[in-house]
């Protein structure tokens, strides 16, 4: 699992939002267009590419898109 291809995946889930905004550190839920749905389309991402399973409080429990990746590297 690569951290470069996890952020593309997971910046390829938003429709509006430029992909320059999709940085390691970036923090995800400060986006304007993150919301419920969103996260579910994140949970769903992370199931189909990498066959992890998340919840929304294990989204609730990260801050920026590598804190994410590393937990799921984790699983």
């Amino acid at each position: 699992m690569d951290l470069q291809e996890f952020i593309e995946n997971f910046s390829a889930e938003f429709d509006e939002t430029p992909e320059e905004m999709f940085k390691a550190e970036t923090d995800f839920k400060s986006l304007d267009e993150w919301n419920s749905l969103t996260a579910l389309s994140i949970i769903s991402m992370i199931d189909e590419n990498y066959e992890k399973t998340i919840t929304g409080a294990d989204l609730r429990g990260y801050i920026t898109i590598e804190d994410l990746f590393n937990y799921v590297k984790t699983l």
